[in-house]
């Protein structure tokens, strides 16, 4: 039977939230950890999350935040693209020649999508940070469900069984009836595997919440009761993690480049 895994994603930079969520894991038992990207972006401390991302995280997969501090910020709003650069000048800002070589070589090598596969696991875990179409920059939303459901026909074309994804940092299931059920909705926060149906998993935002919860949010795949080699993992169990607001909303206001509108969200998880 297969480990646990914890998936986590969306940290932008805010080292308090992903300080308390890994402490969580940890709590829990759980030893791997997966990011899904946006480790930078936003936040005041990206140096911090980056190293506790290598130190802690089995990998991690590329964000279009992780891709505009590296390239370009494209097609962001102000606050966002003011952020971006702000954070390439505190990772340039790093004295020592060798760890500012590893963290960029570090970013530079995060991957755009991974398959997590067991022995004789047949589902082939998709992981991406946007959707199987757009790894990197297509968000799912909620209202597709309803509003573009061919746009979610061809996302599911591309997906085996599961996959999971951040990005639009607002956790939830999405089948392919299609339906959306948020982790209020499921029984005790949990999905649990449907034979025939498909299944892609929002994990929520460490850092930056937008479903009008401000704790953390990360998700852990569990393995199935009694499960054989042609089924190795059973659920998905949606946690909340509460952490220090305050202390990272200060940090943000301390400087000058970020506005103050990234720290006032995170009180309410928009």
């Amino acid at each position: 039977m297969p480990a646990p895994v914890a998936f986590i994603s969306d940290i932008h930079g805010n080292a308090e939230a992903l300080s308390a969520v890994l402490a969580d894991i940890r709590g829990k038992g759980i030893t791997r950890v997966v990011c899904l990207g946006d480790i930078v972006g936003y936040g005041p401390e990206p140096i911090r999350c980056v190293d506790l991302v290598r130190e802690n995280c089995e990998f991690s997969l590329m964000g279009n935040h992780d891709f505009g501090v590296l390239y370009e910020p494209t097609n962001f709003n102000p606050s966002a693209e003011s952020a971006a650069f702000w954070t390439r000048e505190a990772l340039d800002a790093e004295p020592d020649d060798a760890k500012r070589q590893q963290r960029y070589e570090f970013l530079g090598r995060l991957r755009v999508r991974a398959v997590l596969s067991e022995p004789g696991d047949r589902m082939n875990v998709l992981l991406v940070h946007g959707s199987p179409r757009r790894p990197i920059n297509e968000y799912i939303f909620s209202d597709d469900v309803q509003s573009a459901p061919d746009k979610l026909t061809t996302i599911f074309e591309r997906v085996s069984k599961v996959c999971f994804v951040g990005h639009t940092h607002v956790p939830g299931v999405f089948t392919d009836e299609p339906d959306f059920y948020p982790p209020g909705e499921l029984s005790d926060n949990t999905y649990r595997f449907v034979d025939g149906e498909k299944a892609i998993i929002n994990v929520g935002s460490v850092g930056q919440p937008r479903d009008l919860d401000p704790r953390a949010s990360y998700v852990v795949l569990e393995p199935a009761n009694g499960a054989g080699t042609d089924k190795p993992y059973g659920q998905v169990r949606f946690v909340r993690v509460p952490y220090n607001i305050e202390a990272c909303a200060a940090k943000i206001k301390a400087i000058p480049q970020l506005s103050d509108w990234l720290a006032d969200r995170l009180y309410e998880g928009r």
